[in-house]
């Protein structure tokens, strides 16, 4: 073979090697491209196309865009003389299993959550559909006075923000873990993970995952009954259903809401 063919045959070698990083890089880029198509936006800070109140068929007074953001307004709110709930949903798609991301931040006293497999027809979300807590934990309990509501369910110092209140929790059924929680202060933004599959439930907050639970468990049952659910017959038996926010009278405001099927 003589020399000038090797050296053709050599640099043929080198073209192609060059040439597969870039098919690597392709495949990437691919990849993330179908990743980032799977994901679902609920709300892009730009429309409110979609969401309505619970048992209505507009948006309650109050709920609004500002800044890029989803906003109750509690001035907004105050201004009709209106009398119905205000909690709103994503109608538009029921899901069933997902993972939902979202970010929100509250002011000093202020009170949230974020439900799922919502069913309309009752009086509201909280009858029917597990919650994510969101609340102030550290001001909450000097703002408001929790003494009388806590003490029904048998609180030791009922005066304070029970574990099973705090932002984080599967409201009323599993605590967050405290060691792992990282609440960012009032006015600044967190972000929230709910991954919801028959065989698990986690709640994360800002990257750390505070608890899981497995639905429907002989352990979510026995929670269930011994509890403030035992006569909410209709507490968490649906397995699909909308996303819904919920109004506490206070501020509160959503954004990057958006969801994953899974």
């Amino acid at each position: 073979m003589s020399k000038l063919l090797k050296l053709a045959i050599f640099l043929l070698l080198i073209a192609a090697c060059k040439d597969r990083p870039n098919k690597q890089e392709e495949t990437r880029t691919n990849q993330s491209e179908a990743e980032k198509s799977e994901w679902i936006y609920l709300f892009d800070g730009t429309s409110l196309d979609g969401w309505r109140g619970y048992n209505m068929d507009s948006l309650p007074p109050g709920w609004t865009i500002k800044d890029s953001t989803l906003t109750f307004d509690t001035e907004l709110g105050l201004e009709q003389n209106y009398t119905g709930g205000k909690d709103i949903l994503y109608g538009t798609e029921e899901f069933d299993n997902f993972e939902l991301y979202l970010e929100w931040k509250i002011p000093a006293g202020g009170n949230s959550g974020i439900f799922y497999h919502v069913k309309e027809g009752y009086d509201g979300p909280p009858e029917v559909a597990p919650e994510y807590q969101l609340i102030d934990d550290e001001n909450y309990a000097n703002i408001h006075d929790l003494t009388g509501y806590n003490s029904q369910f048998g609180a030791e110092h009922p005066e304070l923000l029970q574990d099973w209140q705090k932002t984080g929790a599967d409201y009323a059924m599993h605590p967050a873990d405290e060691s792992q929680k990282q609440l960012n202060p009032v006015g600044e933004w967190n972000s929230t993970k709910i991954v919801f599959t028959p065989e698990k439930v986690e709640h994360w907050l800002n990257g750390k995952k505070l608890l899981e639970f497995v639905p429907w468990s002989e352990d979510w049952k026995a929670k269930k009954s011994s509890g403030k659910w035992d006569n909410a017959p209709d507490y968490g038996k649906y397995k699909k259903g909308y996303i819904a926010l919920q109004d506490h009278s206070s501020p509160i405001w959503f954004r990057n809401i958006k969801i994953k099927k899974l």
